[in-house]
């Protein structure tokens, strides 16, 4: 079974930094495009990172851009995104997602895979 877990949620205060993992089962991670998405109460999702399977390159929204840091490790079949000075805008669940393609999207619907998300509170 095709399974995304998300792990590495909690609460932080302002300024703080988190570390979240998206660990895959019964698939290679490293063939397919990882983007990082999320969603406040009462907002739509939206993009915040993804990085391509042909090459590694990143992108970021531009409200997270030199704040979170996506990466992956493929002997370790899981992307992370590092999330640093962190502010309470920032608190969301968080999901990550999979799609068997080279390049980035930024649309939610293109992507097969979903984890469950994790929740990161940004309060003081």
């Amino acid at each position: 079974q095709l399974q995304l877990v998300e792990s590495g949620g909690g609460l932080v205060q302002p300024g703080g930094s988190l570390r979240l993992s998206c660990a895959a089962s019964g698939f290679t991670l490293r063939y397919y495009t990882i983007g990082w998405f999320r969603q406040a109460p009462g907002k739509e999702r939206e993009g915040v990172s993804c990085i391509n399977s042909s090459d590694g390159r990143a992108y970021y929204a531009d409200s997270v851009k030199g704040r979170f840091t996506i990466s992956r490790d493929n002997a370790e079949n899981t992307v992370y995104l590092q999330l640093n000075s962190l502010n309470p805008e920032d608190t969301a669940v968080y999901y990550c997602a999979a799609v068997r393609i080279s390049l980035c999207v930024s649309v939610a619907i293109q992507y097969d895979y979903w984890g469950q998300g994790t929740q990161v509170t940004v309060s003081s």
